[in-house]
């Protein structure tokens, strides 16, 4: 007999614990040639603070996989590092900076840049611990980030190659731009904010002619930087002006009328006002047509000298306030709508969008450079064609289309940012000739032999150095054994949200740069969102659960729990702590029926191994039985990345079958102590990695040499499968289980003992043998088990199989309400029977359906027009 706590307290264990594994060396994996490689790159936390639960179940999905495939004997490399997350860090810096009134200007780049190395590696030290309190299992020896020194090296070496590729260039381009962060965004930087706004109708005068075309915009200011008016060519009101002039109110300029097809001729008046410089879509027109650009919104958000002198500097809405107070003077002001639109704001700091046209450095991604037999394709088609042929599966495969559509429209990437803090472009300019110098390492002089040299004073878009993350962790661009051994990785594990942020850079520049995948499945998770569907956000503390809270109140085992069960693949899940709460109470389930195994057996028990032929009892065959099958599905669920249905198959066995059946009829003379702790070491290994710390904090007590983290995983038994037995024991179950719920229903105190009549036909030997358990678990002061009898008067009766069951609770119950449910039952049957019916009276299924089926189905078709006939004569007796 082992002494155990009687409760667990997972504070007592998960720092110990955890520390244990790591100093033992566990997480950190050799390139094993004899075994197979399984490999995650742990998507990158930012090194802005803390986590969040987002991050919280991805560390617990991750390590499920991890750990499984650990047991399963591959060699398993998880890979932990945190982001530099450039425009996010700068952002946060900055705020902390002008609480102190400060500013980066004031501090200048290089002080600036110390700040934020400060700032980074203290949230960086917070961030390790609190992927620790998670539990993860990742490997801390090879821990990188995207600014250490090998990852910069990888990025300037991608970049350079690029460059002398051709697919890196710099121009002149509309662009998202942030005057908050004073930096560009890509397309998918750009988040969309409903607002109500107004539509503005503004008559532009047909140059020499008493006419007029009237335009519609929510950007009235934007039109001091017009330069054309289009129409379609199929709209017969305008057929008349196109090729005409009007003059452009306000600016007294010429710009024509010109004609496309991609007008549409039902927003607004179906004349579209043309501002190439502040609009995408005009850009594109303007481009196909050669059409001027003229700029009057700069950087600051402030108007331009372009947009005239009585508009110049004014901001955006002062500028729109005037040219309308100005339009309605001229008397072309023609109406104004209510009208809802997207507004286009920065992801990070929320800032209303400029468009601009700005000069940037840029990915063409339609470029054709990448060999693929006898001919080039570009980044685009390569990174397409990997997911069409296979090579890279994404679960849930929905977001297959979803991953098409997004790359088929994805324009040339605008890599470069307005920032400080992050990879600086390698790219260095001669004033005294204007050569361009794009060098992995700084120049020592150009080639005319001007020693001063100026660097790019622009970063890298952040997400340029994440998307090489799967392989300059790894060593590249060295050839290193980690590399060879462990890329492509197996699985990238992330929230669907960021599908395009990173997902399809990753394949976009690792298919470019080692000619491979950056990972052979991708496997995205959903949203957290709260019990009522709202998504949780941190800026809302209301509605926002924070993980190292819930830790402390539950445990980490619990927290993970509720992450997994319950949740599958692309689908959001609902959090609430109810909920990790109930799944504390399965922790502790776990502890309490491992503590009575424990209590209930000798030391040499535990050091005695397990056998076959200690199955002794019908109940062994029964849950060794159980137990074989659920190791048969569990790690099918496992190997398929059903994790919530492995979960829950884990909790169901467990709370079911082992703890309130097993357990149950273990205590007193069925004690089996070898079946008691096979069935323990064999759950606590299947359970291991969705509740490491519990399983872990268990396994000290088991005399087992080796961590637990270091099992095994369990083998399916076909040997250890008795079908008879099983079969007996569920009846018996039943049977059990029956008695309970008419207690139950009929509100028969726990503690009053009730008397049983059970007419068991050919099972009687069978039932007699069950008498204790029987009358334990079903709490009754007497039980008669006979072959058959007559019907018991005043009796709730129940029908399992060909049994008859006979409760004398008549003192006790209603008689009506017995009736009612008789005759519900009845409905049930009945329903049943015309199913089977039907199903027997199908000549197809008796042809084609195996014997035993059809056989099976017969059979079942009489046990219900028996029971049918048992409670319509019950009725009767009522």
């Amino acid at each position: 007999m082992k002494e155990i706590e009687k409760a667990y307290e997972a504070y007592k264990y998960e720092d110990e614990i955890y520390n244990k594994w790591e100093t033992s060396g566990a997480f950190t994996p050799n390139t094993d040639k004899k075994k197979k490689p399984f490999t995650i790159s742990m998507p990158p936390p930012n090194a802005t603070g803390t986590l969040h639960l987002g991050h919280a179940t991805m560390l617990a999905i991750q390590d499920i996989m991890i750990r499984y495939k650990r047991m399963r004997g591959f060699s398993t490399l998880w890979l932990p590092g945190t982001d530099h997350a450039g425009i996010a860090t700068q952002n946060r810096v900055e705020k902390l900076l002008a609480e102190k009134g400060q500013t980066r200007h004031k501090l200048g780049r290089e002080k600036f840049i110390q700040e934020v190395e400060r700032f980074v590696e203290g949230s960086r030290n917070t961030i390790r611990n609190q992927i620790r309190k998670m539990g993860a299992s990742c490997d801390w020896t090879r821990e990188r980030y995207t600014l250490d020194e090998g990852l910069s090296r990888a990025v300037k070496n991608v970049f350079v190659k690029m460059y002398n590729d051709g697919l890196i260039y710099r121009g002149n381009r509309i662009v998202n731009w942030c005057p908050r962060c004073s930096s560009t965004l890509a397309d998918d930087e750009v988040d969309y904010k409903e607002q109500e706004a107004k539509l503005y109708y503004i008559k532009y005068p047909v140059a020499c002619e008493d006419d007029f075309i009237t335009v519609a915009t929510v950007r009235p200011e934007t039109m001091l930087g017009d330069t054309a008016v289009a129409v379609n060519p199929d709209d017969k009101r305008y057929k008349k002006l196109i090729g005409k002039t009007v003059i452009l109110p306000l600016q007294n300029r010429n710009i024509p009328i010109i004609a496309d097809k991609h007008v549409d001729m039902n927003f607004g008046t179906g004349a579209l006002k043309m501002t190439p410089a502040h609009s995408v879509i005009d850009a594109e027109l303007a481009q196909k047509h050669k059409i001027q650009s003229i700029q009057v919104i700069n950087e600051n958000a402030k108007m331009t000298r372009e947009a005239g002198v009585k508009y110049e500097g004014l901001s955006v809405k002062e500028a729109r306030n005037k040219v309308l107070e100005d339009l309605n003077k001229l008397g072309l002001l023609v109406k104004e709508e209510a009208f809802t639109n997207n507004l286009s704001i920065c992801y990070r700091c929320k800032t209303p969008i400029e468009p601009l046209i700005s000069r940037q450095w840029f990915i063409a991604v339609d470029k054709p450079v990448i060999k693929e037999g006898s001919k080039k394709i570009s980044l685009k088609q390569k990174a397409l064609e990997v997911v069409k042929k296979g090579k890279i599966e994404i679960v849930p495969d929905r977001f297959n289309k979803i991953y098409f559509n997004w790359m088929n429209n994805l324009h040339d990437w605008c890599i470069s940012r307005q920032i400080w803090w992050g990879h600086r472009l390698p790219v260095y300019y001669c004033d005294e000739c204007g050569e361009v110098i794009v060098s992995a390492e700084p120049p020592k002089k150009c080639k005319c032999g001007e020693f001063r040299l100026r660097q790019d004073p622009d970063t890298l878009d952040t997400w340029f150095s994440s998307g090489l993350w799967t392989f300059s962790t790894l060593g590249w661009p060295d050839k290193t054994k980690d590399l060879d051994y462990f890329h492509p990785t197996s699985v990238m594990e992330t929230g669907y949200d960021i599908l395009f942020f990173w997902i399809a850079r990753m394949i976009i520049m690792t298919t470019y740069a080692l000619h491979e995948v950056p990972f052979e499945k991708v496997y995205l998770h959903g949203l957290i969102r709260t019990r009522e569907g709202k998504k949780m956000s941190k800026s809302d503390p209301a509605t926002c659960i924070d993980p190292l809270d819930m830790i402390e109140k539950y445990g980490t085992d619990a927290l993970r729990l509720s992450f997994i069960i319950g949740a599958t693949p692309g689908n959001d899940l609902r959090l609430y702590e109810e909920k990790i709460a109930g799944y504390r109470n399965f922790v502790n389930k776990i502890w309490n029926a491992s503590r009575f195994t424990l209590m209930n057996v000798d030391e040499k028990h535990l050091k005695s191994g397990f056998k076959i032929q200690h199955i002794k009892t019908r109940a062994d065959k029964w849950i060794i039985t159980k137990l074989q099958l659920l190791i048969k599905d569990v790690t099918d669920d496992m190997e398929n990345f059903r994790f919530s249905e492995a979960g829950t198959k884990i909790y169901n066995f467990t709370w079911s079958d082992y703890c309130d059946w097993y357990v149950e009829l273990s205590k007193g003379e069925q004690l089996n102590p070898e079946v008691l702790i096979y069935i323990l070491k064999t759950l606590l290994t299947l359970i291991h990695p969705f509740v490491p710390f519990v399983t872990e904090a268990l396994w000290t007590h088991l005399e087992e040499k080796d961590m637990l983290i270091h099992r095994k995983w369990p083998e399916f038994d076909k040997n250890m499968i008795f079908t008879k037995e099983v079969k007996e024991m569920e009846l018996l179950h039943q049977v059990i289980a029956y008695i309970r719920s008419v207690r139950a229903e009929y509100g028969v105190a726990p503690a009053k003992k009730v008397n049983a009549i059970i007419y068991a036909g050919n099972k009687t030997q069978f039932f007699e043998e069950k008498r204790d358990s029987i009358m334990k678990m079903g709490r009754l002061e007497k039980l008669e088990i006979l072959e058959k009898g007559k019907k018991v008067p005043k009796a709730v009766s129940l029908f399992v199989s060909d049994l008859e069951i006979y409760l004398p609770l008549s003192d006790l119950i209603d008689l009506e309400k017995e009736k009612n449910r008789l005759t519900k039952e009845i409905k049930i049957l009945e329903q049943e029977m015309m199913v089977l019916k039907n199903k027997l009276n199908n000549s197809n299924f008796v042809s084609k359906a195996p014997k035993e089926v059809v056989e099976k189905e017969k059979i079942r078709l009489e046990e219900l027009k028996s029971s049918i006939v048992k409670i319509n004569d019950k009725l009767n007796e009522f």
